[in-house]
């Protein structure tokens, strides 16, 4: 077990607060939006004993990663374990799948676009499904509503923009009709000025005050947004999205393809290893929108919501449609004594509430709230005693 310190990702919608209070660490009055646990190189995690982790992995990946891993996966770790923390709406955005994801990246590098670029879209070859596990009420919006719920929450809206989308959807009511309403709000060619939005919020907002909205969430996500991004195109586009409010323990998957954002809350957040990000608005950076497009699925859906499956008293696990992930919570009292943590290969252990020991067959580590380490696939079975809370990333 190799303790691990965490990438720390400044991004300005971040709150300041929340991942220090968990990690124990003084507000220092900057964002901390995203603690990352993993062996990316956009952010690799800190080794306690010294070095990063992914330079702990390539040293020695047969013991670390195990077989079946690089077989699978290659000489890398495949997921990634954030807590994510945002105050303020995260950019309107999407991630490509498999394919795109190499394709777009081998097309990059021939164009000759670096990788620290502020114009490119993809930082490596993988695609980067996801799923957040609340830790405080989490807000967000995830994926297209039905044609007819999108025309509800546009209905009685007598803007220009808001006629004009109405309209359209009422004449296509299909995933067709949505791909047309979102295309063209987010493109350069089409979308609607800042005084066009801005007139869209002016009665959102309205409605919402009178008490008289067809959705208080959407109406809700909307000043948010305006709040942060006056004026901008995304805010038009977040009222085909499905509002999703998550209670603690409650888990949202995010496969590729599906538009999103992130609203409120603090999370822990478990992705494919990846940083491909595409993005559609609400965003102060690159914004690539032929290419976002060209990634999205245009499908209305519910949003996923794992249920937890409790592999005992103490464990429940959410599983997820991917073979890069799995997320497991074990909770347990002293008077459990020792128990097993279900899981196998590399894992990441993040320990959220209490003080717990964790035993291998390689030694025992004690963590306390905020601290986290990084199991080897050699070290097998894994057991925990103590009062606590810890949260596990694995791979099925």
């Amino acid at each position: 077990m190799r303790r691990l310190e965490p990438a720390r990702q400044r991004y300005a919608w971040g709150s300041t607060s929340a991942i220090p209070a968990l990690l124990g660490r003084a507000d220092d009055g900057d964002p901390w939006a995203e603690a990352w646990y993993g062996s990316h190189p956009a952010g690799p995690a800190q080794v306690t004993e010294g070095g990063v982790l992914s330079e702990l992995i390539d040293a020695e990946p047969e013991r670390l990663l195990g077989e079946d891993i690089i077989w699978r996966f290659g000489r890398r770790l495949p997921f990634l374990l954030k807590l994510i923390a945002p105050e303020r709406p995260l950019s309107l955005q999407v991630h490509p799948s498999q394919t795109q994801a190499a394709e777009g990246y081998a097309l990059e590098d021939e164009a000759g676009i670096a990788l620290d670029h502020p114009s490119r879209n993809y930082k490596d070859t993988n695609h980067k499904p996801e799923m957040v596990l609340a830790l405080t009420r989490f807000q967000a919006v995830a994926g297209f509503r039905a044609p007819r719920r999108a025309v509800e929450v546009l209905a009685g809206l007598d803007s220009a923009l808001a006629r004009r989308m109405r309209r359209t959807l009422r004449l296509n009511p299909t995933r067709y009709g949505i791909r047309q309403v979102f295309s063209d709000v987010v493109s350069a060619a089409t979308r609607p000025s800042p005084q066009e939005i801005d007139e869209l919020v002016t009665e959102i907002t309205a409605r919402f005050e009178a008490g008289t909205s067809p959705s208080l969430r959407v109406d809700s996500n909307v000043q948010k947004m305006a709040g942060t991004f006056p004026g901008d195109p995304g805010i038009a586009a977040a009222l085909l999205l499905n509002p999703v409010t998550l209670q603690p323990g409650e888990a949202l998957f995010v496969p590729a393809g599906s538009i999103h954002a992130y609203i409120s809350g603090l999370g822990v957040e478990v992705m494919a290893s990846s940083d491909n990000v595409l993005r559609a608005g609400l965003t102060a950076k690159h914004i690539d929108v032929p290419e976002m497009l060209a990634c999205v699925d245009y499908v209305a859906a519910p949003p996923v919501r794992p249920a937890p499956e409790y592999l005992s008293r103490a464990t429940r696990a959410y599983y997820a449609p991917v073979d890069d992930f799995e997320l497991m919570v074990t909770t347990v009292v002293a008077a459990d004594g020792r128990l097993p943590v279900p899981g196998r290969g590399p894992r990441i252990l993040l320990a959220v509430e209490g003080a717990m020991t964790l035993v291998t067959q390689a030694g025992s580590q004690t963590l306390a709230q905020g601290e986290a380490v990084f199991v080897g696939a050699d070290e097998r079975g894994l057991s925990v005693e103590g009062e606590g809370t810890l949260i596990q990333a694995d791979v099925p």
